[in-house]
């Protein structure tokens, strides 16, 4: 069965870290609605004074963060002297587990620009104090695949068409793919039926729903008596999916580009204050605590998965 649209979301500017400028396309007013993800930000900006004062120190535990950079490049470091830079078309999958505290600096390329996304993913209760580790995947090792429609698709994580991505290991069973497709072309993918889907849309626009029905979902913060709304999706556009084993995409005279995101619902509670994401308020006080103390670090090694 091919899924509905559920309802769509559009990025809304926010200001984060120390003054860096981002459209977030949900977060902690949409819990749970996209267990077991938490939070999805697109940092693209070609204005070096929006994304130059970076994401300065700061800890998290309980989550993983995953950042996908395509233009210019993230420098980062964490507190047990890891260094290390995101390049543009490189992704770094960190599991902040029991606890990191890290930066990260975003740097323009020769003409300014900077951007990509970052996504916050969820960990169970038995996996919150694991310990942290983090996966850098660069560039080259991303497997693409090209279908003869000229759709070309980057499989970060998942399979397509037999090709498996390099993140693996996953507490979520996350599929991270990043597609292109050409104009007048209907895209189809096979999908796990229990998994939580989702479509971040950032180039172009296309028909996100089989149906190509307006009404048959609700796109936050638009006027229900638009009768004359186009269903077309277009860019800063977040797509959450209803149930189902497939997801289609059509397009018109434009292209689309979108991420396609996926994983397997935690259906735990969660407790969310700031970079801290547990289960219960008391594990929330107690890491703030920790922190406060200089007990918030449990492992002395971020382990680097190759």
């Amino acid at each position: 069965m091919v899924r509905k649209i559920k309802k769509v979301f559009k990025g809304k500017p926010m200001i984060e870290g120390a003054g860096v400028r981002i459209k977030r396309g949900f977060g902690y007013d949409q819990v749970p609605q996209f267990d077991p993800f938490l939070m999805f930000d697109d940092f693209r900006n070609d204005d070096p004074e929006h994304y130059l004062p970076g994401f300065p120190w700061h800890p998290h535990r309980g989550i993983e963060t995953i950042t996908y950079m395509l233009e210019g490049y993230a420098e980062h470091g964490d507190s047990m002297g890891n260094k290390g830079v995101i390049k543009a078309g490189d992704v770094q999958w960190m599991t902040a587990g029991s606890g990191v505290i890290h930066q990260e600096m975003p740097k323009g390329d020769d003409k300014g620009r900077m951007g990509g996304f970052q996504l916050w993913a969820n960990l169970s209760a038995k996996k919150k104090m694991m310990d942290p580790r983090y996966r850098d995947v660069k560039k080259n090792i991303i497997p693409q695949v090209k279908r003869k429609d000229g759709t070309l698709i980057k499989i970060i994580a998942g399979k397509v068409d037999g090709v498996e991505g390099p993140v693996k290991d996953i507490v979520i069973d996350p599929e991270y793919l990043d597609i292109s497709v050409l104009a007048n072309i209907t895209f189809s993918h096979k999908v796990n039926p229990d998994h939580t889907v989702f479509a971040y849309v950032f180039e172009g626009e296309g028909y996100f729903d089989k149906g190509k029905d307006s009404f048959d979902y609700e796109v936050e913060g638009k006027n229900y008596f638009d009768f004359k709304r186009e269903c077309l999706i277009d860019s800063a556009s977040v797509v959450l999916y209803g149930q189902g084993d497939e997801i289609q995409v059509t397009t018109k005279e434009r292209p689309v580009r979108f991420l396609l995101i996926s994983g397997k619902p935690l259906k735990e509670p969660v407790a969310w204050y700031g970079p801290i994401v547990m289960n219960t308020k008391e594990e929330i006080r107690k890491a703030f605590e920790e922190y406060n103390n200089n007990t918030f670090i449990k492992s002395k090694n971020l382990t680097k998965v190759s």
